[in-house]
């Protein structure tokens, strides 16, 4: 007798059959899991409309594909998940044999499964973290010092070293609210409306859409109010046709050196974005669940609408759960558009 439990027949099963077939495991008609087996004849089969049914008749749950525990997916999500914990807590660097003791892995397996499902190596993460309490700490603090270290680097020099990266300028400018930053920006136009395009010495560091030139000006403003904004050159309206180019044909493909400023969290959903393919869309769930935070589709939303760096960091690209468009920062109409482009290339 079969000692998989069931709970209703599949029509598209054929129980008749004598070869090695998928078999499908089903709670309350839900298929949970499938493990491959030669079928049981018909006159050895029991049907139950329960698992807990099944059970108290004496059978017992697959244990090859378990259909009453979490999927192997959900499972490395959830151990992913409280490894980015362990490192947002801890107030000194982890060593990757700790976090992978700590995971019930081998450093090599962790690793792996680590960059994965974030995009990012634990050393990656764990930098990136330590910057986003940086940034927060500086403007508050009373020395720059004091930040660094209450942040989690072990020295000024190594930081110093670093800062560029981590903050885009030094931390003293940082700390004057991004003073005397010079960015470059220029307007152009396409089929989707008014387009700017802004950056630093570092890489892009926005792509706007709108309808009126004036706006946009404003939100980079805003965006950067104590930066000096200069107007572009003849060379930086090269990158803005370049910017154009794609947005009316994505085929083209679109290749920057970006300036990305935002939370560690934040980075992390931004470079999930960039790994989806042109022509291809993904959910906020599936999103969440590559990122290695399942249940954050909340706060993968609130990224996607936090991104300033439009086409580039493709947010347009993400869409509900049911198929249908989401709210985008530039109008569901340009994101439609967009998105009708990238599928006819």
């Amino acid at each position: 007798m079969s000692t998989a439990t069931h709970a209703r027949t599949v029509s598209a099963v054929d129980i008749d059959s004598r070869v090695d077939v998928v078999q499908t495991h089903l709670i309350d008609g839900g298929i949970v899991g499938i493990a491959a087996a030669r079928l049981a004849r018909r006159e050895n089969v029991a049907f139950h409309l329960s698992c807990e049914a099944a059970e108290a008749a004496g059978f017992r749950a697959c244990k090859r594909c378990r259909p009453r525990e979490a999927s192997q997916s959900e499972r490395d999500a959830a151990l992913i998940a409280r490894a980015c914990t362990l490192i947002e807590r801890s107030d000194e660097p982890l060593r990757l044999a700790t976090l992978a003791a700590a995971s019930g892995l081998s450093p090599f397996h962790f690793h792996r499964l680590f960059k994965a499902a974030t995009g990012l190596t634990p050393k990656a993460y764990a930098d990136a973290h330590r910057a986003d309490r940086v940034r927060k700490a500086l403007p508050s603090s009373k020395t720059i010092t004091a930040a660094i270290y209450d942040a989690g680097f072990n020295s000024n020099g190594r930081f110093y070293a670093a800062s560029s990266q981590v903050l885009g300028m030094t931390p003293g400018r940082y700390r004057a609210g991004g003073e005397r930053v010079q960015i470059r920006f220029a307007i152009g136009e396409c089929s989707l409306g008014s387009i700017l395009v802004a950056a630093t010495d570092k890489g892009v560091c926005a792509i706007l859409l709108g309808s009126d030139p004036n706006a946009l000006v404003h939100q980079l403003q805003d965006r950067f109010a104590k930066a000096e904004l200069i107007g572009g050159d003849a060379k930086f309206e090269t990158l803005v046709a370049k910017v154009v180019g794609f947005v009316e044909q994505p085929r083209l493909g679109l290749d920057l050196p970006l300036d990305v400023r935002g939370t560690a969290f934040q980075q992390r959903v931004w470079r999930a974005l960039r790994q989806i393919g042109a022509g291809k869309t993904a959910s906020y769930g599936e999103i969440a669940a590559r990122i290695g935070n399942p249940k954050s589709i909340r706060a993968v939303a609130q990224a996607c609408a936090a991104n300033m760096i439009a086409v580039a960091i493709p947010c347009h690209r993400v869409i509900r759960t049911d198929g249908q468009l989401s709210g985008y920062r530039w109008g569901v109409q340009r994101k439609r558009a967009l998105l009708e482009r990238e599928k006819r290339a």
